[in-house]
């Protein structure tokens, strides 16, 4: 069954108000074509990367930022409708960021009624100590969350850790291994880690930066800006965030065929031996 075939049908019943979480929402056509255009384009994704196969419970990643949210509200509306047969815990990682609102997330997801957990690691110490003056602290930074939402998704009994990047993190991140890395690579909709035990969900694979950031005002989350990697300026990724964006000014539309060309490959027309067999080329004798 192509699940996103048959969603417009299944969200047309939707009164534009629906689960409480949407309670003070827009009741705008505007708004109401924006939330299911995400709803749509999070059940594409786990069709076509099959992301509910064998799932029971979710960890959620949660940042306080404006992805992080509409990830979870769109989550929440999809369990609502009774489409998402996934438990969902939000998890917050508290690293230790100086004058980081610790209120401002359990308070929201106690108010909306949202299973979840608050942890307290002070990573940000460690990043200071580690990362050289002027040095960008993303890499590093990331890991050490990275490890410690395994870890809690595992004292939780997770199948999955749910992270919210969309199509401009998906894109960005493509750019900056194709041009400081040297490889074609990107983030996957759906990984397995390294210890083989939890599933990585990218559901707003799909998902543009700019719906999400229209989402996010028109839902009045409370933001929580990052004070760390997002006080750096003159980073990789927004050299590579700035020229998407001159791209798309030029040649509207060209993220999404660019974001398309990523799952359109064609081994034999690059140059990596290891993905195709060009010693196995041979010239048929027309004798």
């Amino acid at each position: 069954m192509n699940i996103a075939a048959n969603i417009a049908d299944e969200l047309e019943a939707d009164d534009g108000v629906g689960l409480a979480l949407f309670a003070d929402a827009p009741r705008s056509v505007s708004f109401n074509k924006l939330r299911k255009r995400l709803l749509r384009q999070v059940r594409q994704a786990f069709d076509d990367f099959d992301m509910l196969k064998g799932q029971k419970r979710w960890l959620v990643g949660l940042s306080g930022g404006k992805d992080s949210y509409g990830l979870l509200a769109l989550l929440l509306d999809l369990k609502w409708r009774g489409l998402l047969p996934v438990e969902l815990i939000a998890c917050n990682l508290d690293q230790g960021q100086p004058n980081f609102p610790k209120h401002v997330l359990p308070d929201y997801l106690t108010k909306i009624g949202v299973r979840h957990r608050i942890e307290y690691r002070d990573t940000y110490s460690i990043v200071k100590e580690k990362v050289p003056e002027g040095a960008t602290y993303c890499s590093l930074c990331s890991r050490l969350r990275r490890g410690n939402l395994y870890r809690i998704a595992r004292e939780e009994g997770c199948d999955a850790l749910v992270l919210g990047h969309h199509r401009e993190d998906i894109l960005e991140t493509f750019f900056m291994n194709f041009f400081h890395g040297g490889r074609l690579a990107s983030m996957p909709a759906k990984l397995l880690n390294d210890e083989g035990d939890l599933m990585v969900l990218r559901p707003l694979a799909y998902a543009a930066e700019d719906d999400l950031a229209r989402f996010a005002v028109a839902m009045q989350f409370p933001i929580i800006p990052c004070d760390l990697c997002g006080s750096q300026d003159g980073l990789q990724r927004n050299a590579m965030k700035d020229m998407l964006a001159d791209i798309e000014r030029r040649m509207p539309g060209r993220k999404d065929t660019m974001l398309r060309a990523l799952s359109h490959v064609n081994p034999s027309h690059l140059l990596d031996p290891k993905l195709f067999e060009f010693s196995g080329l041979t010239v048929t004798d027309p004798s």
